[in-house]
Formats: C-alpha cells, sequence, structure tokens
C-alpha cells in the first residue's frame, strides 16, 4: 500500500514518527504553511520557517525513505496580526522555488476583514505562479465559512479544480462537491473526521476528487490516520484501487498540477542509519 499524506506539519512531529509513517506506507507529503501556536512577531521568523521547510525538512523526510514538498502561505490565523502583513511581500520570490507545490494553508479562521484580503490576495499570487491552491475552512461556523470560501474563491477566477478546501465535514461536503473544487478531510482521534464516517462519505460521494489527510501538528493528532482510513476502507468493501485513487492518485493529480511534483525519494526503502545522522555543534 502507498500512502500520500497532502496535508502534515511535520516541522511539529519526530523522527519516531518518520519511521512510523514509512512503515505504514507513507512515501510522500505535503507540509503546508500553518501557525506554529506561539505568535509570531516579525516577518523574519517566518522566513526562518520557510526556508526550514524548503531544506531542513526534505533532508529529515528523505533519511526515512519519504518525499517531502510544502505549500507556503501567511496562515489565515496571523493575517489578523498586522506585524505579518509584510509576509505577502516577501512570499512571491518562495514560491518560485521547486519543492513549493501549492500556496496554502490560506482562507479562513475567524472570517475577518484582514483575513479575507490576505486569501484574496493569495490567489492572486496563485495565478500568477500558475500553483493550485490548499484553503483551511474556519473551525467554528464551518458551513458559512465554507460558502464564503467558494464564493471568494469563485470571485478571483481561481479554475475550481485548482482549490482544495480542506477540513470538511458532513455539512460541507456537499456544497464543496457541487463547486468543483477538491474535497480534503482532516482524521483526528477526537475532532474534525473519523476514519468510519470518511468511509460513510466515501460511499456517499464516491472517491473521485476526495483526498484524506492527518493534518498532524502539535496538537492531539496522529499521523497514521491515513492508514487508518485506508484500512477501514478495506474493511468495508472498497478495492485495493479505489484505497490508491484516494490515498495516493488523488493528492498526486491536486499537486500535480503545480508542475513541480517529484516522487522519487517516496520509492526508496527507508534507509537503516546507525547512530546520529546528523553533525551536532
Amino acid at each position: 500500500m502507498r500512502i500520500f499524506d497532502p496535508h502534515i506539519h511535520m516541522t511539529s512531529r519526530t523522527t519516531d514518527d518518520y519511521q512510523r509513517m514509512h512503515a505504514a506506507g507513507v512515501r510522500a507529503v505535503v507540509e503546508p504553511a500553518f501557525w506554529l501556536g506561539q505568535p509570531r512577531t516579525n516577518v523574519g521568523s517566518f522566513l526562518d520557517y520557510f526556508d526550514a521547510l524548503l531544506g531542513w525538512e526534505p533532508h529529515r523526510a528523505a533519511q526515512y525513505g519519504i518525499r517531502h514538498h510544502c505549500a507556503l502561505a501567511l496562515n489565515p490565523k496571523e493575517a489578523n496580526d498586522p506585524r505579518c502583513a509584510e509576509v505577502l511581500d516577501e512570499l512571491p520570490r518562495y514560491l518560485l522555488k521547486d519543492s513549493v507545490v501549492a500556496v496554502g494553508e490560506v482562507g479562513y479562521d475567524s472570517m475577518t476583514a484582514e483575513e479575507e484580503r490576505a486569501f484574496e490576495a493569495q490567489l492572486a499570487l496563485a495565478r500568477a505562479n500558475d500553483l493550485p491552491v490548499l484553503v483551511h475552512t474556519p473551525h467554528r461556523d464551518k458551513a458559512a465559512g465554507t460558502r464564503r470560501t467558494l464564493d471568494v474563491v469563485r470571485d478571483a477566477g481561481m479554475p475550481p479544480e485548482r482549490v482544495l478546501v480542506d477540513h470538511l465535514n458532513e455539512l460541507t461536503v456537499g456544497m464543496v462537491a457541487d463547486s468543483g473544487c477538491w474535497m480534503g478531510f482532516s482524521i483526528y482521534p477526537d475532532t474534525k473526521m473519523d476514519a468510519d464516517r470518511m468511509v460513510v462519505l466515501l460511499k456517499e460521494y464516491g472517491t473521485d476528487r476526495m483526498l484524506v489527510n492527518s493534518a498532524a501538528d502539535w496538537g492531539r493528532s496522529d499521523p497514521l490516520k491515513t492508514r487508518e482510513v485506508a484500512d477501514a476502507m478495506l474493511a468495508a468493501g472498497f478495492g485495493e484501487d479505489d484505497v490508491d485513487q484516494v490515498l495516493w492518485r488523488n493528492p498526486v493529480a491536486f499537486y500535480g498540477q503545480s508542475g513541480r511534483l517529484s516522487l522519487e525519494a517516496g520509492t526508496e526503502a527507508a534507509p537503516d542509519y546507525a547512530g546520529n545522522t546528523i553533525k551536532r555543534g
């Protein structure tokens, strides 16, 4: 079984997680830029973070046979902080990097005017750089936030097939399915979606344009939730080809629109390193 996690925050995870993920079948990931929990107070902290997503994290993943790409953006939560506004001026040079396969996470957290301005600006950057977009839907007022998200995407002239609307559930999947955008689902231990509910939605809506992710980060989450969904699909009567479509071919098709997706490293066996692989001062 091969798995591509299209939304996971490996900066917050350990090398043990990479080992477990590889053993479960994960061979590729996309790490979107997000809020680190502690508010960032200046643009420089964002740039250091972006550099880590472009350099250090792909190196760390490759040691365990996993190909790492990223999506870069000013995330919705920090779009409300005026100290971070200049990130939008720095993004264009970062969006040229080879391992950047999308703009994201963009969208809404609290549905403020500042968030909407940043959302619209980054949709324009995506179009200018011919990149797909990963959209975060708010955790509160999710239905209203998702409707507004789809309105902004349409008004920006962003082709729906180049937009992945994430963190969906039973209340929001229908409107996104009707829009023509890709549908993303985050599988969590306690909140958002779980594997059994995901299987029900796959039975109702089919496997086209459906992506499943762990969105694992610094909170209570699990980087093996993608494998849990794959096993639940098989137990529910889905075939191996259905699982491969949802867990591999769909994320490849979506992020492949960037023209930058490269999966060679993700097909290699995990190396057996003895001792510490990184020299420390």
